[in-house]
């Protein structure tokens, strides 16, 4: 799948001549590429996969080995006559990611590695509605410094950061993150230099790539980030659907009931507060999720029926996006990943009401998904593009 991306992205634009500079780039992506899609391969599996020469081979593969991104190992085994060929692989010692997060209710810090396995994790609670941007950010700053001093612990050259937040994001703004009370709040962390700096993305779209690259739902899919608020993340494809203004999925504000409760959005009747954890707690008189879910497990009318609610409400919006887009499948994230033994049913029934009963499946990642997803972004601009990151570190030394 990788290796199909990054021959695609290495051949936007090059109906006319190519400078040598950027068809090595392309290739050193081709070559990274194929070697974190499919695992170790020996050199000559690498010539024929990606159709590059052998001795292009040898110079791209001595590069990336240079900039610690690849590594050669012992000898595959084989039943081929002759001196077998070492193996290519993925330098989990490479790059890192940094990934962090902001959402309603607290913050988060992931590291991963090149190979996509995670190094550092660590997460505060805190209610973040309605304080003042410049405090939450401080305390990020202290949760990145913390990640960033494991990365040095452990080794691991950080390439950037990426920050998931509740809202829509621009050009290292927050432009509008309803439940945080944030409307155009800049971003600047004092994080150290690193290739790709920091980016900003939409939770519940990095919470869909997290998932895609995971393998626990197919290539089209709808991925329902369930907290304070609701968010949607589409994948068409195998590929993120951002929409004209990076505004796609915001499930949580379709519009249920428009006598409903009033939203922070400003509307009326929003699915996030009717199905969102803080309708849940609210219906329930649990006091919190760690609560609802032993009230749940003990079997308590109250709380199965506040949360049996709550499927039912997300059911019927989820019906709507798949008449829409067609799914293969809703992958149910977050919070709702806690409660689908108690809510699952409920929204499959409200599905299958109106006609449309796509497979429904539950996270793996539940509340880690979009801060995992944050720092895998990180590690995927590496891999699509290991020659910023090389000349990074030629800038550097």
């Amino acid at each position: 799948m990788l290796a199909q991306m990054f021959m695609s992205w290495s051949n936007r634009g090059m109906s006319g001549p190519v400078q040598h500079s950027a068809m090595r780039g392309s290739n050193l992506a081709l070559v990274l590429g194929a070697v974190a899609e499919t695992g170790p391969l020996t050199r000559s599996q690498l010539t024929a996969r990606t159709g590059l020469t052998k001795s292009s081979i040898s110079g791209l593969v001595g590069d990336l080995v240079a900039a610690g991104l690849v590594g050669e190992g012992q000898p595959a085994p084989t039943r081929e006559r002759g001196r077998p060929g070492s193996v290519v692989a993925i330098e989990r010692q490479g790059a890192a990611g940094l990934g962090l997060e902001v959402n309603v209710d607290y913050l988060a810090a992931m590291v991963t590695d090149l190979g996509g396995t995670v190094r550092y994790r660590h997460t505060v609670a805190h209610d973040n509605r309605d304080r003042p941007p410049a405090e939450v950010l401080a305390d990020l700053a202290r949760l990145a410094a913390a990640a960033t001093d494991a990365c040095d612990e452990q080794g691991l050259p950080l390439a950037g950061a990426c920050l998931a937040v509740p809202g829509t994001v621009a050009a290292g703004v927050v432009r509008r993150a309803p439940n945080l009370g944030w409307d155009d709040v800049p971003v600047d962390l004092p994080l150290p230099r690193s290739a790709f700096g920091l980016t900003l993305e939409n939770e519940a779209d990095l919470a869909a790539l997290a998932e895609l690259r995971a393998g626990t739902a197919s290539r089209d899919f709808v991925h329902v980030s369930g907290e304070i608020g609701i968010g949607g993340g589409i994948i068409v494809d195998g590929e993120l659907f951002r929409g004209a203004h990076a505004r796609a999925g915001e499930l949580g504000h379709v519009v249920l009931d428009p006598d409903g409760p009033a939203c922070s959005c400003g509307g009326r009747g929003c699915l996030e507060r009717l199905a969102g954890l803080d309708a849940i707690l609210a219906a329930s008189g649990a006091a919190d999720r760690a609560e609802l879910e032993a009230r749940c497990a003990a079997g308590e009318a109250g709380a199965l029926a506040a949360v049996a609610s709550a499927g039912r409400w997300l059911g019927i919006a989820l019906a709507s996006v798949t008449n829409l887009l067609d799914p293969e499948c809703v992958v149910l994230g977050g919070v709702f990943a806690a409660l689908a033994p108690w809510l699952g049913d409920a929204v499959e029934e409200a599905l299958a009401r109106h006609g449309v009963q796509p497979r429904v499946v539950v996270s793996e990642l539940g509340t880690e998904a979009a801060v995992r997803g944050a720092a895998g972004s990180v590690v995927r601009r590496v891999v699509g593009d290991p020659a910023a990151y090389l000349l990074s570190r030629e800038d550097s030394a």
